[in-house]
């Protein structure tokens, strides 16, 4: 008996088999469940929900800070201070501002590129014509995406001008946030930036508290009226909070 034809037609007949091993061994690892959470519609809008609740967790907080610059330059200094040296001794000097920062600059980078990607699939799933009109969106609807950048923009000005100081107007003070303030907003073009700013949050937190709410699965029939009526709370006491600070310098209640 031929030996050699034996193996040879042997290895024809199994190699197949092997190159089909091989195949389905590569074809069937799947993606991790976060690539395929990011990759996903639903999943770009839950992270765009999560992150967008811590950034308002924050802004209510930084609000609320901002507002002891009515109790004069000491308390305002000393809450400036405070922040450095939140956490001591367990933690050193400033980490806690840090941690607070690090988790932020994560929260607003996955906030702005989740939005990004979403606007952009919306646009290549849109045909070029409608048949029937769309609903008309609300103003704050319409806005969120120059609201996000105008935000954005603002995030860069507002810590090159109070946290390196590297366009302050003045003269920057490290370690004296109070004397920072009022010599930003003893600047027209500092009220006009801040202030357009804050009026851009104020719409950007109506519309993505309702958004974050719904798709968080928080909607409902018989709560829609009451998450409608927080969003606008949340609106109206944020922007009213931070606008009141230039204002109060504009008008000599803070100097």
């Amino acid at each position: 008996m031929d030996m050699s034809h034996t193996m040879s037609w042997t290895d024809e007949a199994f190699r197949p088999s092997v190159v089909s091993m091989a195949l389905a061994t590569r074809t069937d690892r799947r993606p991790s469940m976060t690539r395929t959470l990011w990759d996903s519609s639903v999943g770009k809008k839950a992270i765009m929900a999560v992150s967008g609740l811590i950034m308002l967790l924050y802004l209510v907080v930084h609000m609320v800070g901002n507002l002891k610059i009515f109790f004069g330059s000491g308390e305002f200094n000393h809450y400036a201070h405070w922040l450095r040296t939140l956490g001591e001794p367990f933690l050193h000097y400033e980490w806690a501002l840090w941690i607070v920062r690090v988790v932020l600059v994560a929260a607003v980078v996955l906030h702005a590129t989740s939005a990004y990607q979403l606007s952009r699939r919306d646009l290549r799933a849109r045909p070029s014509k409608y048949v029937h009109k769309r609903p008309r969106a609300s103003y704050a609807t319409r806005t969120m995406r120059w609201g996000g950048i105008i935000l954005a923009l603002f995030i860069v000005w507002h810590l090159l001008d109070l946290t390196t100081g590297t366009v302050h107007s003045g003269g920057f003070q490290s370690g004296h946030p109070y004397q920072n303030v009022i010599d930003t907003f003893s600047t027209w073009y500092g009220n006009v930036i801040y202030i357009v700013a804050m009026l851009a949050l104020g719409l950007h937190v109506q519309h993505g508290f309702w958004s974050a709410a719904q798709t968080l699965g928080a909607g409902r029939t018989t709560r829609d009226r009451v998450l409608k009526t927080i969003a606008n709370a949340l609106a109206l006491v944020l922007t009213l909070g931070f606008i009141s600070v230039p204002v109060a310098v504009m008008t000599g209640v803070v100097s």
